[in-house]
């Protein structure tokens, strides 16, 4: 797993934003655009596109991703992505896999009873590291990996959501 260019490409970065915290300051985007059927859609992230679809269980095809997936599946990238590229700078060989399962109440999202929360009600992260790890070179992974991981603390701390309609 270990590639020395990572640690070397993140290093000359950590010096550019140091010198100039304007650097480090980016923005992400994501557009959704609505497809022929009102049960899917397309979200174009600038570098790629994503077809969603209504989960099966809000009478959605069932055939694609839908927006829980989506969540879900950010978070195991991200877990994933950060926990390997913290094992290639703490120099530690193995292999790392993560799984992620939510829980929700349809009940939510359908409007059918106002005390079930919409959304997820529960969020598991699983991270296996299959390689020989001491015990504190594992709190130290796992400390970190969970510290840098972008979704998993705006998950966990979420920061304030601006809305803006218009209507044409």
């Amino acid at each position: 797993m270990s590639d020395s260019s990572l640690r070397e490409e993140q290093q000359s970065m950590k010096e550019a934003y140091e010198e100039d915290p304007e650097k480090a300051q980016i923005s992400l985007s994501a557009k959704g655009e609505e497809q022929s059927d009102v049960r899917s859609c397309r979200v174009d992230i600038g570098r790629a596109i994503y077809e969603a679809e209504l989960h099966e269980g809000a009478a959605g095809p069932g055939t694609g991703a839908c927006s829980g997936d989506l969540l879900l599946g950010a978070l195991a990238a991200c877990s994933q992505l950060t926990a390997q590229a913290v094992a290639d700078t703490m120099e530690i060989d193995a292999e790392i896999t993560t799984e992620v399962h939510g829980d929700l109440d349809l009940r939510g999202t359908l409007g059918i009873d106002d005390d079930v929360p919409v959304g997820f009600q529960n969020v598991r992260l699983e991270v296996a590291v299959d390689g020989d790890v001491d015990a504190e070179t594992a709190a130290a992974l796992q400390e970190y990996a969970e510290r840098y991981c972008v979704v998993l603390q705006t998950i966990s701390d979420p920061p304030g959501i601006e809305t803006e309609w218009s209507f044409d």
